[in-house]
């Protein structure tokens, strides 16, 4: 009877809420459940929204900028550079591709052409390793290092306009210091004067923009030297390392990327160049210092040719763009993949 009385407790015991098949006990009801999910889903909306937003609202002033000063430009400057218009009424008149044959075939505007590239070959191999000579002595502890940091940069600094002015001023012929000075110990400076002789001028404007950008050679090169380790320094001479080879083995190679990007910088700057050779010789004499922007300058506003303008503003930004290409994926490429 015991035996019997245990099973039909057993049978008829109710079904333990562990083993039921129905919702367990507190469970969160379906549709409360979708509730959540969709208030989960308006949270994840909401936020992303907002971000999307903010982007925009921070983008939107600079992209405004891009697309007023340098995408509308660029197609203004190619609408006109197939017309024949001398910047009055409509433009009617269009040419095509002539007034880039005229460019092309200019010999002012090859010469031009030829006088960006000795500026910035020519720039490159003069402030590279006087900017690095500079950088390593005042790398150094040394008295008036500050001073010394300041008196290098502040060229840099100087409005091109102002800098011309001086440079102007200073090689007059009749009365410049600098002919004065070498007058004072025997020395006959040119007749026509730095900026007057054809076989000169090149050379002196070259010779004032290595003093006007030598600072920013310099500072770049201080900041990356900077972040070379203490340690390795110690470490070759403890292996008696010369100075020379701690230089070519450790200090260049680490100074690498901060010297290549200060190389891209001072190629763009040369092939762009015009405030601080206009305010020196206006592209004289004869264009021995005329450059592709002063080209286009005269064309545009002396000449009146808006068309030849053009065209030669595209041929400038196509020449800076491929060489800012070539240069990125030939030498830029390097940093990137971790390369000194």
């Amino acid at each position: 009877m015991i035996e019997m009385a245990d099973d039909a407790a057993v049978t008829t015991a109710p079904a333990s809420p562990a083993t039921s098949s129905g919702p367990a006990a507190g469970a969160t009801p379906p549709g409360r459940s979708a509730a959540g999910r969709s208030a989960g889903g308006r949270r994840s909306t909401d936020s992303t929204l907002r971000k999307r937003l903010e982007i925009t609202f921070f983008v939107a002033p600079a992209l405004a900028m891009i697309l007023l000063f340098v995408v509308w430009p660029v197609i203004t400057a190619v609408q006109m550079s197939g017309y024949r218009w001398n910047g009055r009424g409509p433009m009617v008149d269009f040419v095509g591709l002539a007034n880039y044959v005229s460019v092309l075939t200019d010999d002012v505007f090859v010469g031009s052409l030829v006088n960006n590239l000795v500026i910035a070959v020519g720039s490159i191999l003069i402030q590279l390793p006087l900017g690095l000579a500079i950088a390593l002595l005042l790398n150094r502890r040394m008295w008036g290092q500050s001073a010394l940091r300041t008196i290098i940069f502040v060229p840099y600094v100087l409005a091109e306009v102002v800098a011309g002015v001086i440079w102007f001023q200073l090689l007059q012929p009749q009365y410049g210091l600098l002919d004065t000075l070498l007058s004072a110990v025997g020395i006959q400076p040119p007749e026509q004067g730095w900026l007057g002789d054809p076989d000169l001028a090149l050379w002196t404007v070259l010779a004032i923009l290595t003093w006007k950008y030598l600072g920013l050679a310099v500072i770049l090169f201080l900041a990356g030297l900077q972040g070379v380790p203490d340690e390795l320094y110690e470490a070759a001479q403890l292996d008696g390392a010369s100075w020379w080879q701690v230089q070519r083995k450790i200090t260049i190679p680490l100074l690498g990327p901060t010297i290549r990007t200060w190389g891209f910088l001072s190629m763009i700057g040369s092939l762009q160049l015009f405030d601080m050779v206009w305010i020196l010789t206006k592209g004289g004499p004869a264009n021995a210092t005329s450059t592709m922007a002063i080209y286009l300058v005269n064309e545009g506003t002396r000449s009146a040719n808006f068309g030849i303008a053009g065209a030669a503003s595209v041929i400038l930004f196509l020449i800076a763009l491929v060489m800012a290409v070539l240069y990125q994926r030939l030498i830029l490429r390097r940093d990137a993949q971790g390369v000194a």
